[in-house]
Parts: C-alpha cells; structure tokens; sequence
C-alpha cells in the first residue's frame, strides 16, 4: 500500500505534512470519526484527500456550494485524480449513468451537497458504493450557532443508516466550542479526535482604521505595498470601481464576482496569479480555492458581516509565514449602513411567510400541489411586482432554500445578448419608421455600446425599467426585432432557476420550522453586533480579541495590530513629536532620512510612520516620501 506521504509528494508534490495533517490523516486511516478545526490556509483538503487515495473505494464529500464542489472537483482533476458530482439539473438516468461511472471508473470522490442527500433514490445508490469515509467541508454549517447554519445539514447523519461501518471527518476554519459540539452531537460521531489549530497569526497585522476617504488610503496602501494583495468590497458594482479607479492611478488590478462568466472569471483569477494584476478586488465569491503563499495585504473597503467571515478573507494574507496585513477601513457612514443592511437582511416571520406564500401565486401553483418542474425566476422582477424589498426576497430565498423548501440554482453567468444586423443607417431609420419600437431602439442603443460590433450582454429588466413596461414587453420587442432581421437576440430568460421540494401548504410549511429560523435570524443578529463590538474596541489587541470570540484565553498582546500599535506611540511620545517636527522643517523625507536625523531604532520610527499614516497626519507623496498633511 502506498504510503500518505509518497501520495503526498506524487500529487502534492510537498515533502512533508503541516502540523497537525499527518496526525488528523492517521486517525482517519484508522477508521475514526475525526473533527479538524483548522483556519484558512491551515490545509483543511489534504486531510481528507490524502488519505482517500491511500483507501479503497470513493471518498464521498459533503459540500455546500455547486461552485465549491465544482472547484475541487476540478482542482483534483488538474492533479490527475478522479473525481466528480451530480450536476445541476440531472435526470435520473443521468445520477445511475454517473454512479455507474463511479463504480467501475475508479473514481475517488464523489461531491454532492447535503440537500441531494434528502432524495431516497440517491440514498439507494450510495448503498450501493464501496465507500471509504466520509468528509463534511465546511461542518459549522450544521450548527445554528455557526455563521452560515443550514439544517439541510442536520439530514447528513442519514448516512449512518446507509453506510453504517464508515467513518466521518468533519472539517471547518471557524468554530468556537459550542460550534464543535454541535457538529460532534448532530454528526453522532464516536469518540471523534478533535484537532484544533490556534487561530494565532503571529505574522499577520489585524489593523482597523477609521478614515473619511478611504479612496485616498487606499492609494497610500499601495505606494508602499508592492505584494499581491484582495480587496473585498459588497457589491459587484464597487469590484469594477475599484478596479478602475486603481488602473487610472498605475495599480494594476482586476475585479471577481459571482456575475461574471466562467471565461471571465479565469481570466481574472489567472491574471492575479501569475501577478499581472497583482491586486485584486472583488466580493465573497473570490475565495474558494484559492492558494496563493505571497499575498501581503487583505483590504476590506467595505464592513463584512462576522467575525468569521472577517477571519476567513483576512487568512488568505501571508500563508508564506512572512509579514503581512489585513486592513479594515470604516468610517461613521459605514457604520450606519452596515446597521440598515442587516436591518433590511434580517426578515421577520412574517415577510417570510409572505414571501413564500407569493412565490407560489407567482408561479400558478395550487394548494397542495407539488411541481417536478423547474422554473427561471427574476429576482428583481418578482421584488417590483409585489412590492418587495430585494434585499429581503434573497435573504428570505437563502432561508427557505436552506430550510429545503425549494433548490435554487444560479446562473448568472448567463445572460442575453444581442447584435444589430444592420448598419446604423438602416437602424434608426428603421426606428424612424417604425414609431411603436422608436423609444425602445433609442433606449438600446443608449445604454450598450458596441451593438454593432459584436454581441453585447443585456438585462431586460433594466430595459424595462427604462422603458416603463414589463420584461414580457421587452423580449416580446426583441423578438419583433429579430423577425425583421434587424438584430439578433439570444435570449436567457432568468438569472435563477426554482424547482420546489414540498407541496404547497402556505404558513403550514413555515410553521414547522419556525422556531429554528427564529433562533438563525437572532444568532445572526448577535454575530452582526459582536463584529461591531470588535472594529469599535480600540482598547485590546485585535488579537486577543479574535482568540477570545473563538473560546482561546491568551493575555499576549500581539504588538503589530492597530491597537497595540497606539499604545506603544503613546509610550514614545518624544518620537511621535519629533518626527512632526522634522518633517514640518525639512518638508518631505524618507524613512531612512527620517533615521538620519533623528538617530533612533529603524524599527520604532518605521511604527510611528505608520500610526501617523493611520491618523492621517502624514501623508506619502508622488516620490514616495513622508510629509505633513
């Protein structure tokens, strides 16, 4: 039998094991249940993947997201192991073509999300596999306490029934105790190992700044950080802001979000690996799977909405064991718009119940009955007709789809396009005549350019709104114009798909688990204000504070966070001084300029140059230089 470690080094091509991965992989090999604690970029995959190709038969792995299985699946498949999962939308004699693929391919893991673990059909076919054990990735989502709870989760431990001599490794970067004994209770788990890694990151600079123009910080960011670097913001719109606005200044950067194509994506994500554009901006999409050692500074432009998270995005900065940051930037405006957002995403029950109940008004659906079909829905659109708020109607879907009520499944990579056949000319002359399509022609051309170039990407709802009628109008009107041969129009229809799992039953559907949503929506809550409980302390080390959250008892000051950083200025005032006074004498200097003068440790006034930063005392100008603001 081939060893973990030459497996380890053939496909890895890594000589040895991180703390604590050999010793979570030999317990595994034993046939123990197994809880791995361990932070972003701790290696949580190599524990399960490693020791799947030292068994026999198919590891079968619990994952949450269609885009995170699909990311594995292909990271395992550039590695040339075998691996794959059900497909959005697969009929049943595709699910007994793939199993069959399974069982005679040798095909080493299997990803399917907890929902599809619901379906007595699927249960049967995995009975029928030689499985090894069994992995859940990110386990804390079976815990209401954890920071992205979803009861379908609660349903893995039918697995036991199944497959009853398997055992399970449950996985997550961020749990506290109540988290770990949640996944150990619902999961059944014997005896499992527990193996915790501290979320100590003696390397990394928790720094949380408050500033008016964080536009202009962020300039200043990277005129003197030269590593790659992420920029999480909350919304799509602001990745190609940001992005601009850092190209127009010399910082080459790309932007990632959930909206873009597949091609689009890669193109992105390649450029910031091979550091073309070394900084990227983008949402919470861009995450998974990403394993890049450099990376010197994690920005969050925008408030995330937990600690966990928080910890998460700031982990993908200095895996390579070297200095790095991870910068924080608020001000009071943001503080108050983080209040209203997680105001407007916590619904009541309520507005849940009357969501639900016109989800199935919209789509014709009668009491007690069930649909196998699966339907495209317009999130936006539904929110106009029945006077919604859409950030609500999301919150709300994610509930209800967590809940099992319905499956959704995204396709916003998908989108209409269209081109003109014809020349300018003859489109708006056609236009001219042709008064009932005028205002719609003149509409589209306002709002895409390049129509007659190529094929261009367009949103009916917002040329619906624009043209105050319905999307139904829209297509019916790009439909005419493509019988006329005047444009070609290739049309997708929605940016979601709908397929219901329970009959229709109204509030009967919401009642039965309306105690847990209750619970979910309070825990939510309560994380919104530990996170900002934990920006607005600037009185203890921003580490001790993270370690405190995750149930770690430390009294160690880190000395590198903003904090602590503030308390040593305080303790060297004569420095902080004269370098105000140097600066405001000799005009601009650099840092070892600066030491020239003033004839002291390197090390302090490197720290003193940066809380002067922080306070917007000093500035760095075109040459790169420290002066008065």
């Amino acid at each position: 039998m081939i060893s973990a470690k030459e497996i380890l080094k053939e496909y890895w091509n890594f000589s040895s094991f991180r703390i604590p991965q050999e010793e979570i992989i030999k317990t595994v090999l034993q046939q123990k249940d197994v809880i791995t604690l361990l932070p972003t970029g701790g290696g949580k995959s190599i524990c399960f993947q490693v020791p799947a190709l030292v068994k026999e038969g198919v590891c079968l792995v619990i994952s949450p997201l269609i885009a995170l299985m699909q990311d594995q699946v292909e990271n395992l498949k550039n590695r040339n192991i075998k691996a794959t999962t059900i497909k959005a939308g697969s009929s049943q004699n595709d699910i007994i073509t793939l199993f069959d693929n399974i069982k005679f391919g040798n095909i080493k893991f299997l990803y399917i999300s907890p929902e599809r673990l619901q379906s007595t059909f699927i249960q049967q076919k995995i009975k029928e596999l030689n499985v090894s054990f069994v992995a859940i990735d990110e386990a804390h989502c079976i815990s209401e306490w954890g920071h992205d709870f979803r009861p379908s989760y609660r349903n893995i431990k039918v697995l036991k029934d199944i497959i009853p001599n398997v055992n399970f490794i449950a996985l997550t970067a961020t749990a506290n105790k109540k988290v770990l004994e949640d996944i150990s209770s619902n999961l059944e788990l014997k005896n499992p190992g527990i193996f915790k890694k501290s979320f100590t990151r003696e390397n990394l600079a928790y720094q949380v700044f408050s500033v008016e123009d964080k536009l202009l910080r962020l300039e200043q960011i990277f005129a003197k950080t030269k590593s790659p670097a992420i920029i999480y913001v909350n919304s799509r719109k602001k990745t190609v802001e940001l992005a601009n606005f850092l190209n127009a200044r010399n910082f080459k950067s790309s932007f990632y979000h959930g909206g873009l194509s597949i091609k689009e994506k890669q193109i992105s994500f390649d450029n910031w690996m091979t550091e073309k554009t070394p900084i990227m901006i983008s949402t919470n999409a861009f995450g998974m799977g990403i394993d890049k050692s450099n990376v010197g500074i994690v920005v969050h432009f925008d408030v995330p909405f937990s600690i966990e998270n928080y910890i998460q995005e700031s982990g993908r900065a200095g895996r390579d064991e070297k200095k790095s940051f991870a910068v924080l930037l608020k001000n009071e405006n943001d503080i108050a718009i983080y209040k209203e957002q997680v105001k407007k995403g916590l619904p009541s029950l309520l507005e849940i119940k009357e969501v639900h109940r016109k989800l199935y008004q919209y789509f014709r659906i009668s009491n007690g009955e069930i649909s196998e079909n699966s339907y495209s829905f317009n999130l936006l659109e539904f929110s106009e007709i029945y006077k919604f708020t859409p950030i609500k109607v999301d919150a709300i879907l994610k509930i209800l789809s967590n809940n099992g009520v319905f499956e959704l499944t995204n396709t916003y990579n998908q989108k209409s396009t269209v081109i003109f056949n014809s020349s300018s000319r003859n489109v708006i002359s056609h236009a001219i005549r042709n008064i009932y399509t005028k205002k719609f022609i003149d509409t589209l051309l306002r709002t895409y350019t390049g129509l007659f170039e190529q094929e261009v990407k367009v949103d009916e709802f917002l040329l619906a709104k624009k043209n105050n009628i319905t999307s139904k109008q829209v297509i019916a009107n790009l439909e005419r114009l493509q019988q006329e041969e005047i444009l070609t129009y290739n049309s997708v229809k929605t940016d979601t798909e709908i397929r219901f799992l329970v009959p229709r039953e109204d509030d009967k559907t919401i009642n039965r688990f309306s105690k847990e949503i209750s619970r979910f929506l309070k825990q939510k809550e309560k994380k919104s204000a530990d996170f900002l409980a934990y920006i607005t302390n600037n009185k203890v080390c921003r580490s001790i504070q993270i370690l405190e959250y995750f149930d770690e008892i430390s009294t160690k000051n880190c000395g590198i966070c903003d904090v602590c950083l503030s308390k040593k200025r305080y303790n060297k005032k004569d420095i902080y001084f004269e370098i105000l006074s140097i600066l405001k004498e000799k005009n601009s200097l650099t840092s070892q300029e600066i030491n020239q003068y003033l004839k002291a440790n390197e090390k302090d006034i490197l720290i003193h140059l940066q809380e002067l930063l922080a306070q917007d005392k000093i500035q760095i100008n075109h040459q790169n230089k420290y002066q008065l603001k």
